[in-house]
């Protein structure tokens, strides 16, 4: 889907809206810069971004590929990308940088969340509080730290345009996965939310959903959901595994119980979750039963469907 706004036009930027198993694609264009992309979406859907970008460079070539963090659903794209422009430059965040560069599937969290992601290399960093051209314009990256302590989001002062990742979406934002794993990051929502209202983008183009100008209002959603997280730090635990469990079956639309309940056993973030600080691990029918209450309220949401001893996707 092709999105375009007034002052996105003018800016030559083009959103590819993809849904929530890969991240939104920013195709940015200009005369006098190099042309960028903004996130790559999920390995399965690889093709489709290639395609995507193809045919909105209409034969130009792809100069830049910038990951705003290196979550599955962010870079799944990059190593097709890689391969079809010989020439791409891509630029990640500091953070991860030797995992990239040694390939560790655990460090960048594929393997302990259940995800896929094919190798890639990088050759720059995008360094938080730095400036570069995309395009014809001038962007600036900041930390924003919270959902990733890694990410960045980028901010074109002239036309007051935020590329959000998943640090502020129109209705919340990200799973804060440093908490998943037992360190202290709501803080740092908090801190990156506070940046974002400093900055006073015009027009949010966020990792997921549909680009949004109220910024206020999603200001106080998202605070909101924060204040509930901080007071119930189980509720967002609890919103995580729904939201690990819903990713996964987008990617496979549908899977028997006990293949799900097998997967999630050999889930690293899933048994951390479900143990709740348990030494004994979990067997293949506590999973089962684990997973009960958790699909039917995903049912409830509307979020999947639930047949006889399969899940399908809706």
């Amino acid at each position: 889907m092709f999105t375009m706004l007034a002052d996105l036009e003018q800016a030559g930027i083009t959103v590819f809206e993809r849904g929530w198993l890969s991240s939104n694609n920013i195709l940015i264009q200009g005369s006098g810069g190099p042309s960028a992309l903004v996130d790559s979406g999920y390995v399965s859907h690889a093709e489709q971004t290639l395609n995507l970008v193809r045919s909105a460079l209409n034969g130009r070539p792809l100069d830049l590929l910038l990951n705003t963090h290196l979550h599955s659903d962010h870079c799944g794209g990059n190593s097709l990308l890689q391969s079809s422009y010989p020439d791409l430059c891509t630029l990640i965040p500091p953070g991860l940088a030797s995992a990239v560069s040694e390939w560790d599937p655990v460090a960048l969290t594929f393997e302990p969340t259940g995800q896929s992601c094919t190798p890639f290399s990088f050759e720059e960093l995008l360094l938080p509080g730095s400036t570069l051209q995309l395009g014809s314009l001038h962007w600036q990256v900041h930390a924003a730290q919270g959902h990733d302590p890694h990410s960045v989001i980028l901010f074109q002062p002239q036309y007051r345009i935020l590329i959000s990742a998943d640090a502020l979406w129109e209705n919340g934002f990200g799973v804060v996965f440093p908490e998943l794993e037992g360190l202290e990051a709501f803080q740092d929502v908090a801190n990156t939310l506070d940046t974002i209202e400093q900055l006073a983008p015009l027009t949010v183009i966020p990792g997921h959903g549909s680009i949004f100008q109220d910024l206020p209002t999603a200001l106080s959603k998202a605070r909101s959901r924060l204040a509930g997280f901080i007071e119930n730090p189980d509720k967002h635990k609890r919103h995580a595994l729904k939201v690990l469990l819903k990713f996964k079956l987008l990617e496979w639309q549908q899977i028997h119980r006990s293949a799900l309940a097998q997967w999630c056993q050999r889930t690293p973030y899933i048994t951390r979750l479900a143990s709740d600080g348990n030494p004994t691990p979990l067997s293949v029918e506590d999973f089962s039963a684990f997973l009960v209450p958790l699909l039917k309220e995903l049912e409830r949401s509307g979020a999947l469907r639930l047949e006889e001893d399969f899940v399908f996707n809706s």
